[in-house]
């Protein structure tokens, strides 16, 4: 006689059926093409997620000012509301500066204020060009994201590259998830895993510290922002690629070198710790099984793009006042002051040895990088396109920036000093300037 909790067992124990993998092939091919693949319309190639958000923007113009006013009310909040705004000093100096890009938003929505904000180049740039864009596309992205990262793709990716993860960039293979999750969801996202896989005991302090300031980039949808900001959406694919490729390429050098080389090898409070099994055979196989597994036990479809979606709203509520407020204030000093014409001279050599075609121009973007990644392309948006594509890539590469990610950093659990970050940040910069030149004289 047939023991029907034995056929449960052994279903349970091959999550290979059809339903798992279909899920893991349509819902994955949906997020990928959603990202990756351009489509024509009304004679603009671009990416299917472009065309979403361009349609809400042409669409609804009389609501979204008001929506994106929601999203920042919300986000400038919500730190008071949840008891995080006094976590550190960080932390506090953030949370004020959201309530200062709340009052901006006000005077710019129902346009009163002082004069000089309403400078096309200033307020009204940053609101419609950038805040609005980013306010509409992270949850339209998320819900794509939910089903490009949650049914499979991401497990299926990081058992096949776990051999090249330790030598290249001396991380464990799962950290491929990490990186893929960062790449194509968020940083916040990246985070998230690195902080739980750290507190498990299965990074070390090292391995950590590599992996959030050297994976952990804005996401994809955020790039797209970057690249409709300098109008190189028509070579989507070749920026997104080459940004992926210097992204990682700079990571495996900053970790052979100062201060990522020195860091510590040890766990997590001292815990023995616990490396990951090495997966000698049938590699593709495991990749397989493990993409399958992850389909097994993914969310439901609606639940998953509810979650996504609102963990979107979250994100976007997050960073909106923060543009408005750190980004004015960029834009305030790259406009009046000499600021960072004299921190821009300090990338002034490297971009001038690579023969940029705006050297002093592409340094001082260069350098207002750090305060938040989007300032550096308002700043070459007329300029020649190699600087363009040079500063969109930097923009990603350099990842260290402290309108956002610098205080998700100081929240985890892994201890890296801002003096630390800011020398990261440096390296990275150099580098991608140094990388990213002559391949955009080759492509373009």
């Amino acid at each position: 006689m047939e023991n029907p909790l034995h056929d449960v067992e052994a279903k349970e124990a091959n999550p290979t059926n059809g339903k798992n993998v279909l899920k893991f092939v349509i819902y994955s091919f949906i997020g990928a093409f959603t990202f990756f693949i351009p489509v024509t319309i009304n004679g603009n190639s671009t990416i299917p997620l472009d065309h979403m958000v361009t349609f809400v923007e042409e669409n609804f113009t009389a609501v979204v000012p008001y929506y994106i006013l929601l999203v920042i009310i919300f986000g400038a909040v919500h730190p008071f509301v949840n008891k995080t705004w006094n976590k550190d000093a960080v932390y506090i100096g953030l949370s004020f500066l959201k309530i200062i890009g709340m009052i901006v938003a006000f005077m710019l929505v129902f346009d009163f204020g002082p004069k000089w904000l309403f400078d096309p180049d200033l307020g009204p740039f940053l609101f419609n060009s950038l805040v609005t864009s980013v306010g509409i596309l992270v949850p339209i992205g998320a819900v794509f994201l939910a089903l490009l990262v949650g049914y499979g793709l991401l497990e299926f990716i990081g058992v096949l590259v776990q051999p090249i993860m330790k030598p290249i960039w001396k991380t464990p293979g799962r950290s491929a998830i990490d990186a893929v999750a960062s790449f194509v969801g968020s940083y916040s996202i990246g985070l998230l895993i690195t902080n739980k896989v750290f507190k498990e005991g299965k990074y070390t302090i090292k391995e950590a510290t590599i992996i959030a300031t050297g994976f952990s980039t804005v996401s994809a949808t955020f790039m797209i922002v970057v690249a409709k900001t300098l109008g190189i959406m028509d070579i989507w694919n070749i920026y997104f690629w080459v940004t992926l490729v210097v992204t990682f390429l700079v990571t495996a050098i900053t970790v052979r070198i100062w201060p990522l080389s020195k860091l510590s090898d040890s766990y997590y409070n001292g815990q023995e710790g616990h490396p990951e099994k090495k997966i000698e055979k049938n590699r593709l196989r495991e990749a397989w099984s493990q993409g399958m597994e992850t389909s097994e036990h993914s969310l439901p479809l609606l639940k998953n793009i509810w979650v996504n979606l609102k963990d979107g709203f979250i994100m976007a509520a997050a960073i909106l006042p923060s543009i408005l407020s750190v980004g004015l204030l960029g834009l305030i000093l790259a406009t009046y002051t000499p600021v960072f014409d004299i921190l821009g001279y300090i990338f002034y050599p490297f971009t001038w040895l690579v023969q940029l075609p705006e050297p002093l121009l592409a340094a001082k973007a260069a350098s207002i990088e750090i305060a938040e990644m989007f300032l550096p392309a308002l700043l070459v948006v007329e300029a020649s396109l190699v600087t363009k594509f040079v500063i969109a890539v930097l923009s990603v590469s350099a990842i260290i920036f402290f309108s956002a990610l610098v205080p998700c950093i100081l929240s985890t659990e892994i201890p890296i000093s801002i003096p630390k970050l800011l020398v990261i940040w440096f390296e990275r910069t150099v580098l991608t300037i140094i990388i990213t030149t002559p391949i955009a004289f080759l492509l373009l």
